[in-house]
C-alpha cells in the first residue's frame, strides 16, 4: 500500500513515525515549506510558547528530557519536533517545497496533483494540514497607508528593530497576551488594541532545574509518570471542566481567573477596563504569568475605544485620538475553518469537498467525511481544540485510523469511509451536548461556527479516548 500525508508538521511527522512502526514502507509527506514543523515553524514571534506544559505536548514515543520550562518556548518546540523527523527517519521521506493543490478518488486510488505540476497516486491520503495555519487578518481601513512596518503575528517581520519602537499590537488572544508580555520591556511605548477583554488564568512557568532533566535523561520512567500526571490534572481539572458549564472544576478555573484579576491589577479603572463580561473560558482561556504586569508597565497602554482606521503615522480609534505609532502588530487570529483548503478534493464520483464543505467543514469523529473513502484527517473538524494536547488527540486519533488502515491492508475492505447516516448522526449529537458548554455562555470566539454553535468536541476528553478506541465498523461503508 502507498500513503500520502499532506503536512510535515505534528501531526505529520506522527504519521510517518506510526505508519513506518506498523511495517509500512511506502510513505510520502508532501511539504509546502522548507522545514518540517507547522505552527512551530510558522509562529516565531517573540514570547511564543504553548498553553500545554511540554512534557504532555510531547510525543508519548519520543519524551523529552531537555525541555527547559513548564510550558516551553516555541523555537525549543520546532527543535523538538525537527529532532523526532530526525532520529525516525521522517526527513527521508517528506518532499519539502512541494504543495498539494489537488486530490481526485478515480479507480479506488487517489490522484494528487503538486503546484510544480508533479502527479503522484498513493491508497490512503493522511491531512495533516493543521488548524491554527491560515492567518486571518482584520478588516480594518487603511491598512496599506501606514508608513511603519505592519505585519500579521504569525508571520513575524524579524528585521524590524522594536529596541525602543512604539509599537501597536491589535488583538488580545493568547499570541497577543504572549507578545505584550515579551516585549514590554524592550520597546519605547507598547499600546494594545483590546476589542475584547480576556480571562488570564495565572500559571507560573517555571524553568525545569537542572536536577530534574537529569533525573528525567537517566530515568524515563519518571517523565512517563510525569506526563500521566499531568495528562490526569489536565483533563479532570480542565478539559472536562470547559464541557460542563455548571460544573465545580469549571467554577474553581472562574476564581482563579477572578481573584488573578483583582489582585495583579491596581489601578480599579484599568482593572474594570481589563474584566470581561463573560464567563471564564468562553473563549479559548489564556494562560500568563506576566501580562497584567505588563500592561502596568509606565510604556504600556491599553486602548479599548474601537478602531475607525489605520493612517500613515498610527492608529486612529473612534474616539478621534491618533495612537502614533513605527511598527503595528496584527495578533487577529486564524481562518480555522479552512483545515485542507485550499487543496481541491474530489471524492467519489467527483464530488467536490467545497461543495460539502459550502455551510461550515464537519467529518465523522474529525477524521472521515462520507463519500470520500481512505483519506482520514488528524485534527480535523469539530475535534478536541478547546486547550487540550493536540498531540495526546492526534495519536489517539491515528490509533483508531489505523484499525481502518489495517482492514484495508488485510484485503477485508478496499474503500472506507464515514456512511452519511453516521456523520449526520454525530453532527445532531454535537450541537445538542455543545448547549452544555461554557462555550455558548455569551462570548464571541473562534470556536463558534456561523451559527452560533461551538465547532469542537462537547464532551470529556474521557469520551474521547473511549471513541478512538476501537472504530465503530457499523458506521462506515466498506466496499
Amino acid at each position: 500500500m502507498r500513503f500520502v500525508i499532506v503536512g510535515a508538521g505534528m501531526a505529520g511527522i506522527l504519521s510517518a513515525v506510526k505508519l513506518t512502526e506498523a511495517g509500512f514502507d511506502d510513505i510520502t509527506l508532501y511539504e509546502k515549506a522548507d522545514r518540517v514543523g507547522g505552527t512551530w515553524r510558522e509562529n516565531t514571534y517573540p514570547g511564543v510558547a504553548c498553553d500545554v506544559p511540554s512534557h504532555l505536548y510531547s510525543y508519548s514515543f519520543a519524551p523529552n528530557p531537555e525541555w527547559s520550562h513548564t510550558f516551553s518556548p516555541g523555537p525549543e518546540i520546532h527543535s523538538y519536533m525537527e529532532d523526532v523527523a530526525r532520529r525516525f527517519g521522517v526527513f527521508d521521506r517528506i518532499r519539502f517545497g512541494t504543495e498539494v493543490t489537488r486530490m481526485e478518488f478515480v479507480d479506488r486510488r487517489w490522484r494528487i496533483e503538486t503546484r510544480d505540476g508533479g502527479r503522484d497516486e498513493a491508497d490512503v491520503v493522511i491531512a495533516a494540514t493543521g488548524v491554527l495555519h491560515h492567518p486571518r487578518y482584520p478588516d480594518i481601513d487603511g491598512l496599506d497607508d501606514f508608513a511603519g512596518s505592519v505585519f500579521h503575528s504569525a508571520r513575524w517581520d524579524h528585521s524590524v528593530e522594536l529596541e525602543g519602537a512604539r509599537v501597536g499590537v491589535v488583538g488580545t488572544g493568547s499570541s497577543a497576551v504572549q507578545i505584550v508580555g515579551a516585549i514590554v520591556d524592550t520597546v519605547g511605548e507598547l499600546h494594545l488594541f483590546q476589542r475584547t477583554a480576556q480571562w488570564i488564568l495565572p500559571v507560573p512557568n517555571n524553568p525545569i532545574t537542572d536536577t530534574d532533566r537529569s533525573r528525567f535523561r537517566g530515568d524515563p520512567a519518571a517523565m512517563r509518570e510525569l506526563r500521566d500526571q499531568l495528562s490526569k490534572t489536565f483533563t479532570e481539572g480542565f478539559a472536562n471542566a470547559v464541557v460542563n458549564a455548571e460544573s465545580p472544576q469549571m467554577k474553581n478555573l472562574e476564581l482563579l481567573c477572578e481573584a488573578n484579576l483583582e489582585n495583579s491589577v491596581r489601578d480599579p479603572d484599568l482593572r474594570e477596563r481589563l474584566r470581561p463580561n463573560y464567563r471564564a473560558a468562553c473563549k479559548r482561556l489564556v494562560i500568563s504569568p506576566n501580562f497584567y504586569d505588563a500592561l502596568q508597565r509606565p510604556n504600556a497602554h491599553l486602548v479599548t475605544a474601537g478602531i475607525e482606521r489605520v493612517e500613515r503615522d498610527g492608529v486612529r480609534t473612534v474616539d478621534g485620538e491618533l495612537h502614533e505609532l513605527d511598527v503595528l502588530v496584527l495578533a487577529t487570529g486564524f481562518r480555522v475553518d479552512r483545515f485542507m483548503r485550499p487543496i481541491e478534493v474530489f471524492g467519489r464520483g467527483g464530488i467536490a469537498l467545497e461543495t460539502i464543505w459550502a455551510k461550515r467543514p464537519s467529518a465523522y469523529l474529525s477524521i472521515s467525511i462520507p463519500d470520500f473513502p481512505n483519506l482520514f484527517m488528524l485534527n480535523g473538524p469539530n475535534g478536541p481544540v478547546g486547550n487540550f494536547s493536540l498531540i495526546d488527540v492526534a495519536e489517539l486519533q491515528f490509533g483508531y485510523i489505523m484499525q481502518l488502515v489495517e482492514g484495508l491492508a488485510a484485503g477485508r475492505w478496499r474503500e472506507v469511509s464515514a456512511t452519511h447516516e453516521a456523520a449526520e448522526r454525530f453532527e445532531a449529537d454535537r450541537v445538542e451536548a455543545a448547549k452544555s458548554t461554557v462555550w455558548v455562555t455569551g462570548c464571541r470566539s473562534w470556536y463558534l461556527d456561523d451559527r452560533g454553535i461551538p465547532a469542537v468536541w462537547p464532551w470529556t476528553f474521557d469520551r474521547f479516548r473511549e471513541e478512538m478506541s476501537k472504530p465503530n465498523l457499523a458506521d462506515y461503508e466498506l466496499i
